[in-house]
């Protein structure tokens, strides 16, 4: 195995952390879509034993990213073209639902700190035409939460995250399209502060197709029978993002 699954885990052993080194090995294609996981040749290049490594592996399954399937084993998870658009149709009619919730409950300055985040996406889009992947996710991630509804944060937040992420790291965005975000975030974050919960969703859902739409052309472009979430990057994209907080510190091995 190549890239960020050759860094041995040595230290502490903790679940969490092989969870977190698995999953980014998804994001980055050392892992890749459909493939099948081999526990003891992750034990062997991860270092450590395979009673913790299942466990991690049971919480992937949780998220979605790893799938069982009895007599056969553990493989990675996989989006089809359309399986990705029912994700995103799905998503458009939850998240427009909670930001029309949000825009009646967020506390006042919940909503200043919504608008901050804004000032900081716009200022990342003047200085280098993009901004960070988590940025875009937190900016949802708090309107959601703003809801105060438990299901829709459980399925937004939890449910559908990890596979949107997945696909989000892996897919590319186009400054224009950057550009075209921030100003449907504007409108957002517009509607919200006006206290309006209808006009919230609506622009909610209409940014969320907006994303719908741009992903059917990126596939039409690629091939429509080219799976999107599961681009292979090189090894060294992977030790690239294995030093930028994916590294897993003071690990005790069991």
């Amino acid at each position: 195995m190549n890239g960020i699954l050759n860094d041995k885990i040595s230290a502490q052993s903790l679940v969490d952390a092989l969870a977190e080194r698995i999953e980014a090995a998804i994001m980055n294609g050392d892992l890749q879509s459909g493939g099948k996981i081999s526990e003891q040749a992750l034990a062997t290049s991860l270092g450590v034993s395979r009673g913790p490594l299942r466990e991690a592996i049971r919480t992937l399954e949780g998220r979605k990213l790893l799938l069982r399937t009895p007599n056969i084993g553990v493989r990675v998870a996989s989006l089809s073209p359309g399986d990705l658009c029912e994700v995103l149709q799905v998503r458009e009619a939850l998240e427009g639902m909670a930001c029309g919730l949000a825009a009646a409950n967020m506390t006042d300055e919940e909503l200043k700190a919504l608008s901050a985040l804004l000032h900081q996406q716009q200022k990342s889009v003047q200085g280098t035409g993009v901004y960070p992947e988590t940025m875009d996710f937190d900016f949802h991630f708090r309107i959601v939460k703003g809801s105060r509804n438990a299901r829709l944060v459980q399925m937004l937040c939890e449910d559908l995250y990890y596979l949107l992420r997945v696909y989000r790291r892996q897919s590319s965005v186009t400054p224009d399209r950057t550009k075209q975000t921030l100003r449907e975030h504007r409108d957002i974050v517009a509607a919200m502060t006006r206290r309006d919960p209808v006009e919230a969703e609506r622009t909610m859902r209409r940014h969320i197709a907006s994303a719908r739409l741009y992903v059917e052309e990126q596939m039409r472009e690629t091939g429509a029978g080219r799976n999107v979430v599961a681009r292979a990057r090189k090894p060294k994209a992977a030790a690239s993002l294995a030093g930028k907080g994916r590294r897993v510190a003071s690990l005790r091995r069991r």
